[in-house]
């Protein structure tokens, strides 16, 4: 008898596992469609080299299709600068008109000008597409140096120096401004409370490499935010 009672008690104990389960799979994926901005989990893996803002794009495309929010348009918060006979594109032009939230629900920004001023980015609201916090300054690795090749209101900088990685094709040469996603880093750097515009990239590979990103606090990450 007592051997039954057992049995029955791990059914009810698996079924309700089961139930909770199935009752959070739904839960979840509904968070994750409503979710309009994240930080990438991972990177392209190639540096400053993204293949470009397609390939930046495309990058934040694929994880959110893989998180459950790829019914969205979404782009990569990056600049770019005037070269070849081409303008410079500003990242806050690329964004859409928000507002933009997390995966948690979490306001991010209003609009462009509230993202632009006083937004609520910190590190536990930049979140990636999974609902992870991503590890900043004191945390190891450190990984809050995010990609953007923008000044602080989200313009472009002038054709030189170079602060996009040759406009997001070198893997090398260059150099790219980067954001704190935690708005934290050491004192001696003044602008570490900025999520757009803390520091440039640099290394002995020549300031692009994946190896030069992560020596810095980073690992070539992304701001992704849903266009529509």
């Amino acid at each position: 008898m007592l051997y039954g009672s057992n049995m029955l008690s791990r059914v009810a104990g698996a079924l309700a596992v089961s139930a909770i389960a199935a009752f959070a799979a739904p839960a979840a994926q509904a968070q994750a469609a409503n979710m309009s901005f994240f930080v990438t989990s991972t990177s392209i893996g190639n540096g400053g080299n993204l293949g470009g803002l397609a390939g930046a794009d495309n990058h934040c495309q694929e994880l959110a299709q893989a998180a459950g929010a790829g019914s969205k348009t979404w782009h990569a918060y990056l600049s770019t600068q005037a070269a070849d006979g081409k303008p410079a594109i500003n990242a806050r032009d690329r964004i859409g008109k928000g507002p933009w939230q997390n995966v948690k629900g979490v306001t991010i920004a209003k609009d462009v000008a509230d993202l632009h001023a006083a937004n609520n980015i910190n590190k536990q609201t930049a979140l990636d597409e999974k609902g992870e916090m991503i590890n900043g300054y004191g945390d190891k690795p450190n990984r809050h140096d995010i990609l953007t090749g923008s000044q602080n209101d989200g313009t472009a900088f002038p054709p030189e120096p170079d602060r996009t990685c040759k406009n997001w094709t070198s893997s090398t040469q260059g150099a790219a401004m980067l954001g704190h996603s935690d708005l934290s880093g050491p004192e001696s750097v003044p602008t570490r409370g900025s999520w757009i515009g803390a520091h440039t990239t640099r290394g002995p590979d020549g300031g692009c490499s994946q190896n030069d990103l992560k020596s810095t606090g980073g690992d070539a990450l992304l701001y992704c935010f849903a266009v529509n």
